[in-house]
């Protein structure tokens, strides 16, 4: 006899959960890509001579690789972060149980990634400094998640807004960790980068104080097998999508910037120009797009 579902009990779906866990897994073996480098580079400096450190070269050629894996390993964790609420939409499947999963799998995808990575690859010759910026960044990323999480489970509002207050940690962690990465390939080490370690520590201050400030980002939640564009869109989707591929340390770098530096000028955009950029899907009405115009509208 099948037992009787408990009616307090949360709803899980397969497909939506299923890529969440996925964009778990991505930023578990990131992390542990991480520390792998470590024990790596730690193994190599004891098979060194008379004690002697081992040379910034050579210890860059180790941890390189586990760079790279972290990284993409990160930008895998965005493509499921990616999937997840487009699929439970889809499917009409959102609930409290998936919002909650997927918040618990951001802070180890997007916080303790990004976090380690930076600390390990930049900061680490600030010491003391170094290790608060980065716990700085996750902590404001744990507390920008928890306000979504509690906006979310608000009643919605008539003509509420689907955009973001303070940048998606997602986008913080793409933008911080595809940076490093750039850096470091540029000076082809991660021991002697100048004034760089300095430039890259103001950045992660500064996304964490976005994370939790009330600067609006969209969410182009809208965007969908639907959403109509125009000619000019579809080309330089296209660009974007070649150069991706034959620049692919420099264009995520790019995009991430450029999502970034939008939602610090949005306000200042007119509402054809932010309509432009920001492709609607057509969903025959007009409710919507007055919500979208709602200035005074709570935001997620």
């Amino acid at each position: 006899m099948a037992r009787q579902r408990d009616p307090d009990e949360p709803k899980i779906y397969f497909l939506p959960n299923l890529m969440t866990a996925g964009n778990l897994a991505c930023g578990f073996f990131a992390v542990l890509m991480i520390l792998k480098g470590l024990i790596e580079v730690q193994v190599e400096a004891q098979k060194m001579p008379n004690g002697l450190p081992l040379p910034a070269k050579e210890y860059f050629e180790i941890s390189r690789q586990y760079y790279e894996y972290a990284i993409l390993l990160i930008f895998g964790s965005c493509l499921f972060d990616l999937l997840d609420g487009r699929l439970a939409r889809l499917g009409g499947h959102e609930s409290p149980f998936g919002r909650e999963f997927d918040s618990l799998a951001d802070i180890v995808s997007f916080g303790m990634a990004p976090a380690m990575l930076v600390s390990k690859a930049v900061l680490f010759p600030l010491g003391d400094v170094g290790w608060g910026i980065a716990f700085g960044y996750l902590l404001c990323g744990a507390m920008r998640l928890a306000r979504f999480n509690c906006l979310a489970a608000l009643p919605k509002k008539p003509g509420a807004s689907n955009d973001f207050r303070g940048i998606p940690i997602p986008m913080a962690a793409g933008f911080i960790a595809s940076l490093t990465f750039l850096i470091i390939q540029i000076y082809d080490n991660d021991r002697e980068l100048g004034p760089w370690k300095y430039a890259l520590a103001g950045a992660m201050l500064g996304l964490s104080w976005l994370m939790i400030s009330d600067v609006r980002y969209p969410s182009f939640k809208k965007v969908g097998w639907r959403t109509r564009g125009t000619l000019g869109a579809l080309v330089i989707a296209a660009l974007i999508l070649v150069l991706a591929v034959k620049f692919h340390y420099i264009t995520p770098v790019v995009v991430f910037s450029s999502y970034l530096i939008y939602g610090l000028i949005r306000p200042w955009l007119s509402q054809a120009w932010r309509k432009e950029i920001e492709v609607e899907a057509d969903t025959g009405t007009d409710a919507e797009s007055d919500a979208e115009n709602d200035s005074d509208a709570s935001n997620l």
